[in-house]
């Protein structure tokens, strides 16, 4: 195991809870039981949280087996690992996926031809430059996801670790 993070499914319908779990256990490769509680944010949805521990990549790989599910929002960070960056990624219904490399200290780092599309489509005058470092930096995400995230203080969390 090389490397370990956190899910938190901010809100999902119940009936997509059992199916939220089948996928993180399938990219685990270990069964998953997540604590369900209700989500006072989105009234009849829950949320659950879980430190995970795995091989490097279980972010991507539970986002991308979770994120063309609707209704249901979320956040997966991964931390640095021996070769790897960390990474942060967040789902929300109106805007889709977001993806992020995190530095060591816990800051986005934005790859350069990224900040260099940005900077064209503002010259071009097809986007408002602050606008795109927002969306690269994920604020609209952070906006989204903040009333969730305070509805989930003082959660319980579990740990989940990958087959080996």
């Amino acid at each position: 195991m090389s490397a370990r993070g956190v899910i938190y499914v901010h809100s999902a319908q119940p009936a997509l809870c059992p199916h939220i779990e089948w996928a993180v256990a399938g990219v685990l490769g270990v069964p998953v039981d997540l604590t369900w509680t209700p989500q006072p944010a989105a009234p009849g949805t829950l949320r659950a949280q879980a430190e995970w521990e795995g091989r490097a990549g279980v972010a991507a790989a539970v986002t991308s087996s979770l994120m063309g599910w609707q209704r249901i929002r979320f956040e997966i960070t991964e931390d640095a690992s021996p070769g790897v960056d960390g990474s942060r990624n967040a789902y929300t219904p109106t805007l889709g996926a977001f993806t992020a490399v995190i530095g060591a200290n816990g800051d986005i780092l934005v790859p350069e031809d990224r900040l260099r599309t940005a900077m064209m489509l503002a010259a071009q005058g097809r986007a408002v430059l602050e606008d795109e470092l927002d969306k690269l930096l994920g604020r609209p995400w952070d906006e989204e996801l903040e009333p969730f995230r305070y509805a989930g203080d003082g959660a319980p969390v579990r740990w989940l670790h990958a087959a080996v």
